[in-house]
């Protein structure tokens, strides 16, 4: 059976449990789903010793379990406020670790999976690696900015897209991507990092560095794909198949037929879970805050998937609740 056919048929008849918002197309505020009940445990891997569990930290940023090891893509819980939603942005706005935010959440990390560095995605890394000991995987702009916070190369992992990392209970699969436009088609903070740079002061100091994706699998569990900005270099996507896709918004309409090219070329997930859409320059408190223009860009999204996949579920999250596919 060819590989694309295997996973399409795995996807298609593996069990995967989480409850679908209802509220996204309302006018109204929108009302998160719920923890999904934990599905029957698969048998456990040698390392392996407890269930699989996703919890959104806001923005792109997730922790994910894998029994005693811990997975974290784009951490980003300082949450500094630049402005951003304020329509008073500024770039200066120096880069400010809330090692009192971070401590409580994060007490240990296998790895630390970086999409862009953009500062709402890598500020809080440098500390994070530090802290627990993790590797750092990301573009080679992260690579050097990761030098520039003295964190010892061999710390440090430089990928590309393309690279299958085998890590025992888990693989992740590194997809080349692109961050999305703003109104003006431009990217803010556009720029890579070819050498070490001084260490980053403001958010200014962090280009997007380019842009990844990343499919993780479990052994005996979902398969999840990962963004962390809106746009999509669909043809990178051919055989993922994924079970899940966490899906960044768009705030705005510059990159032509995003959704449509990103889940057909995924497949059509059987759950699709919007990320990147709340205020993330407020505390990390349920209901997650959502800028009225975002709530309505929110409300457009989930009726857009819903017309392009019907037999996608979509799952609003809220922070920092355990869900299991």
């Amino acid at each position: 059976m060819p590989s694309l056919d295997r996973r399409r048929f795995l996807r298609d008849t593996a069990a995967t449990t989480a409850l679908v918002t209802t509220a996204g197309l309302a006018a109204g505020p929108i009302t998160p789903a719920q923890a999904a009940p934990a599905a029957a445990a698969p048998t456990p891997s040698a390392r392996r010793k407890g269930a699989v569990s996703f919890r959104w930290w806001g923005t792109a940023g997730w922790r994910v379990d894998i029994g005693d090891r811990t997975v974290l893509v784009d951490p980003f819980l300082s949450r500094i406020d630049t402005g951003l939603f304020k329509n008073a942005f500024n770039p200066a706005k120096a880069l400010t670790v809330r090692t009192d935010v971070i401590d409580p959440r994060v007490d240990r990390a296998m790895t630390v999976l970086v999409t862009h560095t953009h500062w709402d995605h890598f500020m809080d890394v440098p500390y994070i690696a530090k802290r627990t000991g993790a590797r750092v995987f990301g573009t080679l702009t992260a690579y050097h900015l990761g030098l520039a916070y003295e964190l010892p190369s061999t710390q440090l992992s430089a990928v590309k897209g393309g690279e299958v990392l085998d890590f025992g209970d888990h693989s992740v699969e590194v997809v080349g991507s692109l961050h999305s436009r703003n109104p003006s088609y431009s990217v803010a903070f556009p720029g890579v990092r070819v050498s070490q740079p001084a260490q980053p002061a403001t958010i200014a100091d962090l280009p997007e560095g380019d842009t990844l994706g990343y499919l993780l699998r479990v052994d005996g569990g979902p398969s999840v794909y990962f963004t962390g900005a809106s746009d999509v270099a669909e043809r990178n996507l051919t055989g993922l198949a994924p079970d899940v896709a966490m899906v960044a918004m768009q705030n705005a309409t510059t990159t032509g037929d995003y959704l449509p090219r990103l889940l057909e070329g995924l497949d059509y997930p059987k759950v699709v879970v919007p990320v990147h859409y709340d205020n993330f320059e407020t505390e990390l408190r349920n209901p997650p805050p959502v800028a009225e223009t975002d709530r309505a860009r929110l409300n457009d999204m989930i009726a857009a998937i819903r017309r392009i996949s019907p037999r996608s579920r979509v799952l609003v999250p809220e922070y920092e609740t355990a869900y299991h596919f």
